[in-house]
């Protein structure tokens, strides 16, 4: 939001994540049902405000790769994403007094057949445990990478600002 020279402030929405992702959705709509309550939520405690809600899965397949939260786990993770395509969904939702605006930009990312002793260094410099997928691409974690796809590359770090800044345009929030 920096980016856009628009002031804001940051809330917890205090959603509960797991009980979204406990209803069994696909992914797609797991992470747009999060981003909307997660707008919908800190809303209700600011009425006149325009709220930004979001939120990231990694997607391998069809299975929605969670924060890992520690080494074994995030160490695991990479193992299953090494070699592979999979897709970093984020989802955004704007709420504001006159309704709701919601977009997800999908991103696909190939990640490179990555070795054991590759992982393990990785997650022990970088310590990985509260992102999506296991790795912190805006840092060591481009590493990872052979190839990503990306019709807007600040997405991956977790909101996308080329599609926001054109919605914020919509309802009359400059920027710039």
């Amino acid at each position: 939001m920096e980016r856009l020279a628009i002031p804001f402030t940051c809330q917890a929405p205090g959603v509960d994540e797991d009980t979204v992702k406990r209803l069994g959705r696909d992914p797609f709509a797991t992470v747009q049902e999060l981003a909307r309550r997660k707008a919908q939520s800190v809303l209700k405690r600011n009425p006149t405000s325009v709220v930004i809600g979001s939120d990231q899965a990694a997607v391998l397949k069809s299975e929605l790769l969670d924060k890992p939260g520690d080494a074994p786990n995030a160490i695991a993770q990479l193992r299953k994403l090494r070699g592979q395509e999979h897709l970093l969904l984020t989802a955004v939702a704007i709420a504001h007094s006159e309704g709701m605006i919601e977009f997800t930009d999908i991103t696909r990312l190939f990640m490179r057949d990555l070795t054991d002793d590759e992982i393990t260094r990785y997650v022990a410099a970088e310590k990985p445990f509260d992102c999506a997928g296991s790795y912190k691409i805006e840092n060591l974690g481009i590493t990872l990478f052979d190839r990503i796809e990306s019709q807007d590359h600040t997405a991956i770090i977790g909101l996308p600002l080329l599609q926001l800044s054109r919605e914020l345009r919509k309802i009359d929030i400059a920027h710039g």
